[in-house]
């Protein structure tokens, strides 16, 4: 019987990009005083980034 993995591929792409979102949300505050720009760091790169990242690699390995 193989062992499951921890955290699948699709969790650690996740936990990434929200560290890398958390990190340009925290980074955009200090040069800004712009919420949008926080929001496009927060919501772009620590939601749609992996969503995105995990949908593509899943209609790859589909064909």
């Amino acid at each position: 019987m193989a062992r499951d993995a921890l955290l699948t591929t699709e969790t650690k792409v996740i936990v990434l990009f929200m560290v890398l979102g958390l990190t340009a949300w925290y980074l955009v505050q200090q040069v800004t005083t712009n919420s949008v720009l926080d929001f496009v760091a927060l919501i772009g790169i620590g939601v749609l980034a992996p969503t995105l990242v995990n949908e593509w690699r899943r209609r790859r390995s589909a064909d």
